[in-house]
């Protein structure tokens, strides 16, 4: 493994702005992450990746994607929020599944908006035994998540098989983007023709299958060249390009600058 984004095992607050540090596409392109995320959206409106699926998102809503789920978010040029960050390790009792809660109840929203100040305060004041009050404040943001989700008068919808299909070819993707297989090999394995996971996926997210696995990739891709020194050829390997040439090529194609090029933009100064 080339890159493990797992050093900081702690639960940490951040802001939105915080996990796009390198660019929007750190959130907006489709990905997957080592740690759960709770995301509490107090301002704007944008749409979302989330359980294979395209959904808009506004203030007020609540967010929560286990790791190694595939996702992506545009909060929007307004959008505001605070994601909570939790360790895929962590001892909390956490939804298994993602979710997306519009929250509507007034003393609902002060709660968790309170919560998460509270627990913010403490992991930057540092004051002696901060990590015991920012577990405790966590532990009561995922009771306050756990108790929305009961109080939601929405059922689950039952699938439709467009959705699990679209659902597996997701799971997929977050396993195998980079074993250097192609949109219509990903088919195959999935019992359907390149053509119809095509049309499914570009109904169900709104873009074709192709164009998830090229997000994906160029994602890891990015990341590798923002967080490491690795090797560009190293790197190509990793992600399954037959040669760097080819990985160069990508990358030129989708950001208008070379790796190397890429890398050198977004080093600190």
């Amino acid at each position: 493994m080339l890159y493990d984004p797992t050093e900081k095992a702690n639960i940490q607050l951040v802001s939105l702005g915080q996990l796009m540090q390198a660019g929007s596409w750190q959130l907006a392109l489709a990905h997957d992450r080592p740690e759960h995320l709770l995301i509490w959206i107090t301002r704007g409106q944008g749409v979302a990746l989330l359980n294979g699926a395209r959904r808009g998102v506004g203030t007020h809503n609540a967010l929560f994607i286990p790791a190694r789920h595939l996702m992506a978010l545009d909060p929007g040029r307004q959008g505001f929020g605070q994601a909570l960050i939790f360790p895929a390790d962590t001892d909390l009792t956490l939804p298994q599944s993602v979710q997306h809660l519009r929250i509507r109840d007034v003393a609902a929203q002060k709660e968790l908006s309170q919560l998460l100040e509270v627990l913010g305060r403490e992991q930057n004041q540092q004051a002696p035994l901060y990590q015991s009050a920012v577990q405790a404040y966590s532990e009561l943001t995922t009771i306050w998540l756990r108790r929305q989700m009961g109080a939601s008068d929405m059922p689950e919808p039952r699938q439709t098989a467009a959705q699990r299909l679209v659902r597996a070819y997701c799971a997929r993707l977050v396993t195998d983007f980079a074993n250097g297989a192609n949109m219509a090999e990903y088919a195959t394995a999935l019992g359907v023709t390149p053509t119809h996971l095509t049309r499914v996926c570009r109904a169900e997210t709104g873009l074709t299958a192709a164009a998830l696995l090229t997000q994906r990739l160029l994602h890891a891709a990015q990341q590798l060249l923002s967080a490491t020194q690795v090797p560009v050829q190293d790197i190509a390997r990793h992600l399954g390009f037959g040669s760097a040439a080819y990985f160069t090529r990508f990358i030129q194609g989708h950001t208008g600058q070379s790796p190397t090029a890429l890398r050198l933009a977004r080093s600190p100064r």
